[in-house]
């Protein structure tokens, strides 16, 4: 008898034959961009150290900008944290508002960048896309899998550089250990396949 570890590992790094673009095995998915800029709805702390009484939590809107302390309305959008923190120090030395700042950014959750998972999940949907996130924390995000839910075949399809490429993924072999957890990166989309009884 085929032990479900066999199975696992099998469906994990064994090539399914499709088309073009079609799946391929878990060695072919690209990883995560490591690309972190921000964007609109994107949520963010910013500590300036000494000044403890400034609001440390801010979103950007949906044109870009966000009002910052001493600064006013700063345009963020397409910048990285590190960037940001240079901006907002270069800026408050230049109006000679603080003369040697200390700014640490720290971005708390990507809304302009998500995920989409679909099919055999509790609440299907479009969620945010936090730093870290990988395949299993996102599926929890979702409520879980259904009951009917085939954990051994789920697809994960990523594109790339203008590339597409799709994975078949077992879900159960990750939470049993037996494989490694899966990054996520914005854009990703998961399909749960249903049982067949």
């Amino acid at each position: 008898m085929v032990s479900r570890r066999r199975v696992s590992l099998l469906l994990l790094w064994l090539p399914l034959a499709c088309s073009s673009g079609g799946q391929q095995s878990r060695a072919a998915l690209p990883p995560p961009s490591e690309r972190t800029v921000v964007g609109p709805g994107d949520v963010f702390t910013m500590e300036i150290v000494g000044e403890k009484d400034l609001p440390s939590e801010y979103q950007i809107a949906s044109d870009g900008t966000v009002d910052l302390p001493y600064l006013h309305t700063v345009e963020l959008a397409g910048m990285e944290p590190q960037e940001i923190s240079r901006l907002v120090r270069k800026r408050l030395i230049e109006q000679d508002i603080l003369r040697d700042p200390t700014v640490i950014v720290q971005v708390k959750e990507y809304n302009s960048r998500r995920v989409t998972l679909l099919g055999q999940v509790a609440k299907p949907g479009s969620f945010a896309l936090t730093p870290g996130l990988t395949l299993v924390q996102a599926i929890s995000l979702a409520g879980g899998l259904t009951s009917i839910a085939k954990s051994d075949y789920v697809r994960l399809t990523r594109t790339t550089n203008g590339k597409t490429v799709t994975v078949v993924l077992d879900v159960g072999a990750i939470t049993d250990g037996d494989a490694d957890d899966v990054p996520l990166q914005a854009g990703d989309r998961i399909f749960v396949e249903e049982r067949l009884f």
